[in-house]
């Protein structure tokens, strides 16, 4: 399908809008609050501010990773404006992994920390602290590998030669295009066969 920019980037501007808005609602209900336990253990809603990447990976780094969200957004929207046609699952990719990342960009470039409030846990085991940036570009990433390797836009049907039907050799000699009545076959040839006969 014809690819759409409205779709596209506006897709993407209220993914940053529900990502900005649970970060403020994080802020002002879990900041120096006890966490929310949803799903019992399972889901934790807890307040964290992260100054790596996505996840809480390197944390401790002081390196501008706000680099990374613009290269990631430059490089998502030059990708989607390169192809004319993709298929729905294609543009979806691109735009949740451009949504993520314009989202924990905003909260790099104006404070220098990400919020970050999901938490997962099974038993003694706890996942990193994440928010709605990341999941939508973990989403958009796995949904990029697949669409990107597997769906295919499809092709115009090609015609296949030995589809084409072919009109028998006896056919071209009848009617009045034919040899005339009595005459002699074409020097060189055997009788019944034409000069225009397809080499076998």
């Amino acid at each position: 399908m014809k690819r759409s920019l409205p779709l596209f980037f506006g897709a993407a501007a209220a993914i940053v809008a529900v990502d900005q808005w649970s970060k403020h609602w994080a802020t002002a209900r879990l900041a120096y609050q006890e966490p929310i336990h949803l799903l019992g253990q399972f889901v934790t809603l807890t307040y964290t501010r992260n100054p790596g990447i996505a996840f809480g990976l390197f944390a401790g780094h002081r390196f501008p990773f706000y680099v990374f969200s613009i290269i990631a957004s430059l490089a998502v929207t030059g990708l989607f404006l390169r192809h004319d046609r993709m298929s729905l699952a294609r543009q979806l990719s691109l735009t949740f992994i451009l949504g993520g990342a314009i989202g924990n960009l905003v909260d790099r470039v104006t404070t220098g920390l990400v919020v970050d409030f999901i938490l997962l846990s099974w038993g003694r085991l706890e996942f990193y602290v994440f928010n709605v940036a990341d999941v939508f570009v973990t989403t958009g990433v796995a949904l990029f590998a697949i669409a990107w390797t597997r769906d295919t836009e499809p092709q115009a049907p090609a015609v296949a030669d030995a589809g084409v039907a072919t009109e028998p050799a006896h056919a071209a000699h009848s009617g009045t295009d034919g040899p005339a009545s009595g005459s002699e076959p074409a020097s060189g040839s055997l009788a019944g066969e034409s000069a225009d006969r397809p080499l076998a």
